[in-house]
């Protein structure tokens, strides 16, 4: 694997690292519900809405393309009413306003860049017409730094305001909104909490980068990062009490990985029916280390559902080409997030 190498952004002084896209090689749709009623004492009372699980166990072996080892599909709770997965394929694109080059996101003009997007929905909904294909603008929320700024965690917030312009593009074409953190020296904890007015909207989700989450005093982008379990886990919790807190529909987690150490102890990573969880193969490079990537990293270690990242400048050299929907659509499991950078 290429070492890691670093894209600076020049930004009021700071240094905004860009995320995952230089010399990083790979190492409200509903389901079906019914009611069900209940007598207690007498008196007749209804129960919660619950999803057709035989619908959803149907979707769920589909996804895992048969898989004959186990592994797939994983046994978790079924999901609250309303859940994105498996009814859906979540199509990203991901970026910064501030820069052009941290992704498709924030590099052309955005009517352009919303053409795009809603041509590669398209593309999948041709692809496989069993699962709908949806559009998603994925902001990198907060961004890693190469300097410790004024509050020494090697990170930078952006201001609400670039989110106000985010879900302002979204609300048009009908589009889910992620919010992606990079951590630095802080904690998943400290910076997912200060989201919760805008994760407390029902087409706002999350995205969790543990390259750059560095947590012996390195500074980001000199090494690949990790998360454990348990900074998952507090992500999903969060997530499951603003779900809880707002009647809202499960939210969407997606968990960025493309080396071993970047997640440990995935094992004890919590599945909750107010979250569903995403791991996403982040990493560019040719078709070969891209795909056993996802082989290594992804299908070995299963946790929920997958992702796969496509990079439209890093897969298109050497010879090499981005993978189609196609050629996706073969890989067990099938993601069901795909992100564009």
């Amino acid at each position: 694997m290429k070492k890691t190498a670093i894209t600076f952004l020049i930004f009021t002084q700071l240094i905004l690292l860009s995320s995952c896209n230089q010399g990083k090689a790979a190492d409200e749709v509903k389901g079906n519900e019914k009611i069900t009623e209940v007598k207690i004492d007498s008196v007749k009372k209804k129960a919660q809405a619950t999803i057709d699980t035989v619908d959803y166990n149907k979707r769920m072996i589909a996804l895992s393309n048969n898989d004959t080892t186990g592994r797939w599909p994983v046994k978790t709770p079924y999901p609250l009413p309303g859940a994105l997965l498996p009814y859906n394929r979540i199509i990203a694109f991901y970026g910064n306003l501030y820069s052009t080059r941290m992704g498709i996101l924030g590099e052309i003009p955005r009517e352009q860049m919303i053409a795009k997007l809603q041509g590669e929905v398209a593309k999948w909904n041709a692809a496989d017409s069993t699962v709908k294909a949806i559009p998603a603008l994925h902001y990198i929320a907060v961004t890693a730094q190469g300097s410790p700024g004024s509050a020494n965690m090697y990170r930078m917030r952006m201001p609400f305001k670039q989110i106000d312009t985010v879900l302002k593009w979204a609300k048009p074409i009908d589009a889910l909104v992620f919010l992606d953190i990079q951590i630095g020296h802080s904690t998943v904890k400290a910076e997912v909490s200060e989201l919760i007015k805008y994760l407390s909207l029902p087409n706002v989700h999350l995205g969790i980068d543990p390259e750059f989450s560095l947590k012996n005093g390195h500074v980001p982008g000199t090494k690949i990062g990790s998360f454990t379990a348990d900074d998952i886990n507090d992500a999903i919790d969060i997530l499951a009490k603003v779900v809880r807190e707002n009647k809202l529909t499960p939210k969407v987690l997606v968990v960025h990985r493309f080396t071993q150490g970047m997640v440990t102890d995935y094992k004890r990573i919590k599945t909750l029916p107010e979250v569903q969880v995403v791991m996403d193969m982040d990493g560019f490079g040719s078709r070969v280390l891209k795909r056993s990537t996802y082989l290594t990293y992804i299908y070995r270690e299963p946790v929920q559902f997958t992702g796969f990242k496509l990079f439209y400048k890093n897969d298109n050299w050497n010879n090499s080409k981005m993978y189609t929907p196609e050629e996706l659509l073969k890989f067990t499991p099938k993601p069901s997030y795909i992100q564009f950078q």
